[in-house]
């Protein structure tokens, strides 16, 4: 934010128009809508060719009287919100005008309380451009605009002072080339790599690795084939995962706003435009289909597989009470039997089993932290999901009796048949079930007492302790062989 001339030694004497999208908020509110709709009725994308037909009015119309957009979990431009509260503070007229529909023009304005007229879109006439200039004319008269976009130059030409909000560098030129003051300009945000590979959720990845899993149970030389055919599953799993990642968190907007941490990711944040999103989630599933096509059609068959229930969890299936956290479970399983289809090795029923039941504890896990500050916060339900505050024992209980039927499945397998024939010493496998204990166990008592991030997953990254275990793990397994 720079000031480029001073302003006016009466504002009140002149009003503020205010945009709306890309200005006061920090996304489009009829992307956003679309979304929400998508979520709550995806039926209805039959009928909006129709609504199309009647004008870009009408259709904003319909989308939000269905969508109804929560307007105080918007992401609001906090910069620009507190410069207009000191104008309001010093008597100055403020007034919304937006293209956005009407019904969320007057939500927004509602909800912050500092403008004193809304002019927006109304089912009839799309509020934007020369249109706004009209209104705004016939209105106010004299007013000053804030702005983002081309298409707010007319106003900003005939405005008596310009405000320039978010606007790109071409923008921000010809703004300033109209011979009007400009008053103040605030900054767009920059986009670092950082936002990119936060909004990738490149650290997930690290699920993937489970492709390389079945190639090393199996007890093959590692070929440089088996190596490359696991890698490029691992590859094809994390464009998908990726994908899926994008996509939910799009669906999730609103949720995740009313969260305290995942409120800071990109697309909740508008770090990165939801538009982007949209783009960036069907790239990422070609790229990932691209990959597939050097692997056996089956794991394609699979990774398709893969998509269709991660998708139907973040549309449905994670409102529904424990078969959230099995969908999770088997999400995990599905990379293993996926490592073993991309490099032609069988997989072991004992190894699923296992994987089973530990990926089943571990998303427990999740659900408890997530359980845990709601009973922090004093909520007793969590939005968009279906458990409650009093769940929380119910869900230690199980979780925990997971993990350790996990430990169980190891025993039974260190004690088959089967064992003999990988490894020279099977005896010295039975020092994994302690090393095991020990880690589920510790994972669990830090969960209850919050230390564990809702995403187990990151915690093991950042914890010393599970890089030890693992290491401790490796160390028996080469002792046995």
């Amino acid at each position: 934010m720079r000031p480029e001339s001073s302003l006016s030694a009466n504002p009140a004497d002149v009003a503020l128009a205010v945009d709306l999208d890309g200005t006061l908020v920090r996304t489009d509110t009829l992307h956003e809508n679309l979304l929400v709709l998508f979520k709550r009725a995806p039926w209805l994308l039959l009928l909006m060719p129709l609504w199309v037909l009647k004008g870009k009015s009408y259709f904003k119309a319909e989308v939000a009287r269905r969508a109804a957009l929560d307007a105080r979990h918007l992401p609001y431009n906090e910069e620009l919100l507190a410069y207009l509260q000191e104008e309001k503070a010093k008597g100055r007229k403020l007034v919304l005008a937006t293209a956005a529909d009407q019904r969320i023009a007057d939500a927004v304005a509602a909800h912050l309380g500092i403008f004193s007229e809304v002019h927006a879109s109304n089912g009839t006439q799309n509020l934007s451009g020369t249109r706004k200039l009209a209104k705004l004319k016939a209105a106010l008269g004299t007013f000053d605009y804030a702005g983002n976009d081309a298409v707010d130059l007319p106003l900003w030409r005939e405005s008596r002072e310009v405000v320039v909000v978010n606007a790109p560098p071409s923008v921000l030129k010809q703004a300033q080339g109209l011979g009007r003051p400009v008053a103040r300009v605030f900054e767009k945000p920059s986009r670092s790599l950082r936002v990119w590979v936060k909004a990738l959720r490149v650290h997930q990845w690290a699920k993937n690795a489970l492709v390389f899993v079945p190639m090393l149970a199996a007890h093959k030389a590692a070929s440089v084939n088996l190596v490359t055919e696991a890698a490029l599953g691992f590859v094809a799993f994390s464009l998908c995962a990726s994908s899926v990642y994008v996509l939910n968190d799009l669906l999730d907007l609103e949720a995740d706003r009313r969260h305290p941490s995942k409120k800071k990711r990109p697309f909740a944040a508008c770090t990165l435009p939801v538009s982007v999103g949209v783009v960036l989630a069907p790239v990422l599933l070609i790229a990932g289909a691209a990959v597939c096509l050097l692997l056996p059609p089956a794991f394609g068959a699979l990774l398709a597989a893969y998509y269709a229930l991660t998708l139907a969890y973040s549309l449905r299936l994670k409102q529904v009470v424990m078969l959230d956290v099995l969908v999770l479970a088997g999400l995990y399983t599905v990379r293993i039997f996926g490592g073993s289809l991309a490099v032609g090795v069988p997989t072991s029923s004992w190894l699923l089993m296992f994987s089973m039941f530990l990926f089943l504890s571990l998303a427990l896990v999740k659900r408890l932290s997530e359980v845990r500050r709601l009973r922090q916060s004093n909520e007793t339900s969590a939005h968009g999901r279906g458990y409650l505050s009093q769940d929380y024992e119910q869900l230690a209980s199980l979780g925990a009796a997971a993990g350790q039927v996990s430990v169980l499945v190891l025993a039974l397998y260190i004690s088959s048949k089967e064992v003999t024939a990988y490894y020279d010493h099977p005896e010295r496998l039975w020092l994994l079930c302690p090393v095991m204990l020990y880690w589920v166990g510790r994972v669990w008592v830090l969960a209850h007492r919050g230390e564990v991030n809702e995403d187990p997953l990151v915690f093991a990254l950042k914890d010393r302790v599970s890089y030890a275990v693992g290491a401790v793990a490796a160390l028996v397994l080469w002792a046995a062989t």
